[in-house]
């Protein structure tokens, strides 16, 4: 814990230096200061703490803030204390902060920047950035419309009696009229508004500057390192803009704006690097969550000036930070050294860290590396003289414990009660099904599968229509309304469900698409009959065009009504039938608990015990499980359903472990392809066969049809996350196989090693290990 006030710091800043264990700044090695705290909602705290501080020292003052999903513990923040300013314990909590209880920060008063806009769009759409600034900070935050810098499409460049899409008609624009000659009256009309909006971007960017700069900014940080839209290569003089993206801001937009297939097609206006800079006293903070951000935190600060990592551009400003997770500061490498520094004694995760990343780095075995290698290596020298041990000794220790891992990782339990959880339908298969299928291949083991959400948010318009064609070609056969008229697609019939299930993977055995597609006809048809309530085959028919029609003119992105979320999920639902249906299970091990926090808004609830522990509990009281699977993201750093996830599975357990008695249970926690283990914090390896990669990859395009297309994919990898999660495999294979050498795999007596080719990490935890592990996190959430 720091003592002292830190100069250059604010008030709320140093409150929460003095929490931490680290500094605010480590130069030269960190060009930019950096705040850590422990996990994404307290980082909402600490930033919006430090805005009203801001706010308090600079009225009338202009600002600019995010939009997505990066801001929401910001946002509630900001709320909680501007609604509640006079309540004595929000004063004393304002007081304790740093921040004085007796000014109430002037929101009318500031002048507000939108940073960023997709274009084209329209401004009425809820997935426009524009709609988001009018409803969480025009309106959310009391601010005056009249002082607000906006970005509405509909009235940039656009002629009279003319709308954006009759400019744009598939939403595509073609930056290339800007050099060449327009070839059509359409193109014609297109080069004028361009050249509109370019006038319109430099006019925008004259009046942030007339007005003094930007006072005040906030942002995330993407995956490339942009900031605001600004993508890796931008110029650090940049100013407001038309411009194209890449692939992996396109693929964090796509949840957005309803798949990478809009994604792609659409350009942005955003301000500049040097808009957010012009402001030599500009207060710029970049906020980022959780070890998947790790490596362009690290970029960012660590790096000199360079247009391949945009945030490097803040450098220049005296009063630019960064406020992180602990995870996200996993690569400030001065920063760990001196907190590894600090500690009386290492922990053998520690030491595992650091010896495999130097193994790795010098492409060595572990008992290749010398006495000099680990010298020449800060971390690992200090490691050694803390252990006050012989380097062989030490590379020894870590040896054994990796072949440890993959002796847990090849092992079988017998007997044993498995309940599968996930947030999202294809999670598990995604993070574990190697060691699932493994384990259910002994037919002395119960499997059950539970998915805790109904995952709508992922089934685009497109595919639900291809879904309604399908059934179209159906529903007036003969052999349909036979079956209608002997009650087989009674929703609560669970063999007519199953029947559905296995008409499907008959064709996918058949590679017949006829079969294929009957199955999903069936379940189409059974899903319908139940959201309607109807029992008449004809009224069904019905509905059809109407469904249709709304999947054909709703635009991508927008929030569902209820039905059709229903709809959507319950297609999700009917893949993860299809998918433990191929391994053998019916749909009776097979739950959806649908849980009410998951809404499809752009900030979803809080879990609650009433609405979303209860069903949980009841789940395990059903199941009785020896051994737990779920998805660990203790920091909040992937989607915030995994982490809303397993805080509920958390409540969930302490009260199942209370009232059975059962402190044996253990937890297997698995990450997938949004955020990783270090081989050091996982202690199970699941060796990975080609054969398996191979079965996994025909499940997944066989069995998640809404999926195979990736309309939501990673940055990672322009694909489905099948191949995502093989390359995933590879890699950590690749890394142990270097620590262990090639022939500890190649030569070892077992075929199941020899034929390794991936690993799969898990983390295996009693329920106190889990308890700990979710703890803090589940404390930040409460204080919401």
């Amino acid at each position: 814990m720091i003592s002292q006030n830190l100069k250059g710091a604010s008030a709320v800043e140093n409150y929460f230096i003095r929490l931490s264990s680290s500094e605010i700044g480590y130069p030269p090695q960190e060009k930019i200061k950096a705040l850590l705290v422990d996990n994404f909602p307290s980082l909402g705290h600490l930033t919006a703490l430090r805005f009203i501080e801001w706010v308090q020292k600079n009225p009338g003052g202009n600002f600019a803030l995010p939009t997505g999903k990066t801001p929401e513990h910001f946002i509630k923040w900001v709320n909680h204390y501007l609604a509640n300013w006079q309540a004595p314990e929000t004063m004393k909590n304002l007081e304790k902060f740093g921040v004085s209880p007796s000014i109430f920060p002037d929101m009318k008063s500031l002048h507000f920047i939108q940073i960023d806009e997709f274009y084209p769009i329209n401004p009425n759409q809820h997935n426009s950035f524009f709609y988001y600034v009018n409803q969480f900070y025009i309106e959310g935050f009391g601010l005056d419309p009249q002082k607000a810098q906006l970005i509405d499409c509909s009235k940039i460049g656009i002629p009279a009696g003319e709308k954006l899409d009759s400019i744009w008609p598939e939403s595509k624009v073609d930056l290339s009229l800007r050099y060449r000659r327009a070839l059509t009256k359409l193109e014609d009309k297109q080069k004028q508004v361009l050249e509109a909006i370019d006038q319109w971007c430099q006019e925008y960017e004259q009046k942030i500057r007339d007005s003094g700069g930007i006072g005040f900014f906030l942002g995330g940080i993407g995956p490339d390192g942009h900031i605001g839209f600004n993508i890796r290569g931008s110029d650090h003089h940049s100013t407001t803009r038309l411009m194209s993206t890449n692939y992996e801001t396109q693929a964090a937009a796509a949840s957005d704006l309803g798949g990478i297939e809009i994604a792609r097609q659409r350009l942005v206006i955003t301000i500049g690097l040097g808009t957010i800079t012009y402001n030599p006293e500009c207060t710029a903070i970049i906020i980022a969550a959780g070890e998947a951000k790790a490596q362009v935190v690290s970029d960012a600060i660590q790096q000199d000036q360079n247009v391949k990592y945009p945030a490097t551009a803040l450098h220049i400003l005296p009063n630019a930070r960064f406020y992180l997770t602990k995870g996200a500061a996993k690569k400030l490498i001065q920063r760990q050294f001196l907190q590894l520094n600090q500690q009386p004694q290492t922990s053998d995760e520690q030491v595992e860290q650091i010896v495999i990343d130097l193994a790795v780095s010098k492409n060595k075995k572990i008992s290749d590396l010398t006495s000099n290698d680990i010298e020449q290596e800060p971390a690992a020298a200090l490691v050694l003289a803390k252990r006050g041990v012989p380097a062989p000794e030490l590379c020894q220790m870590v040896k054994n414990s990796l072949i440890q891992k993959i002796e847990n990782g090849a092992k079988v339990l017998s007997n044993t009660r498995f309940l599968h959880t996930e947030p999202h339908h294809d999670d598990l298969m995604l993070g574990c099904l190697p060691i699932i299928v493994r384990h259910i291949r002994n037919a002395s083991n119960t499997h059950y599968f539970a998915c805790l959400t109904s995952g709508f948010t992922s089934v685009t318009n497109q595919y639900m229509k291809n879904q309604l064609s399908t059934l179209h070609r159906y529903i007036d056969s003969a052999w349909f309304a036979e079956m209608f008229r002997r009650g087989y697609f009674d929703p609560k019939d669970q063999i007519g469900r199953n029947r559905d299930v296995w008409q499907y993977l008959d064709g996918v055995a058949a590679d017949n698409i006829d079969l294929k597609n009957e199955g999903i006809a069936r379940r189409l048809l059974r899903n319908l009959i139940e959201i309607f309530e109807e029992s008449d085959l004809t009224n069904i028919k019905n509905r059809i065009p109407e469904l249709e029609h709304y999947f054909q003119t709703q635009y991508p992105g927008k929030k569902d009504p209820q039905y059709i979320q229903r709809l959507k999920g319950m297609g999700r639902e009917w893949e993860a039938e299809c998918l433990w249906g191929y391994f053998g299970w019916s749909g009776a091990n097979v739950m959806n608990l649908r849980l009410g926090f998951y809404t499809g808004d752009i900030f979803t609830a809080e879990p609650t015990i009433e609405r979303d522990v209860a069903p949980v509990l009841d789940l395990l009281k059903k199941v009785q499980p020896d051994i737990i699977s779920v998805a660990f993201d203790p920091e909040a750093s992937g989607p915030d359903t995994h982490y809303k996830v397993l805080q509920t599975i958390t409540e969930a357990l302490k009260k199942h472990e209370e009232k059975s008695k059962r402190p044996d249970i253990k937890i297997w926690g698995y990450r997938n392809v949004w955020y990783r283990f270090h081989p050091s914090e996982a202690n199970i390896f699941v060796p990975v066969s080609l054969n398996m990669f191979s079965i996994m990859h025909s499940a997944f395009m066989n069995s998640f049809i809404s999926q195979k297309d990736a309309s939501f994919p990673s940055y990672e990898h322009d694909g489905p996350f099948s191949e995502l999660a093989q390359k995933i495999q590879v890699d950590q294979y690749q890394k142990i196989k270097i620590c262990l050498g090639r022939e500890w795999f190649y030569e070892h007596p077992s075929p199941l090693i020899r034929a390794t080719r991936g690993l799969v990490f898990l983390k295996e935890m009693s329920l106190p290990e889990f308890y700990q592990s979710s703890r803090e996190l589940r404390r930040a959430l409460e204080n919401q």
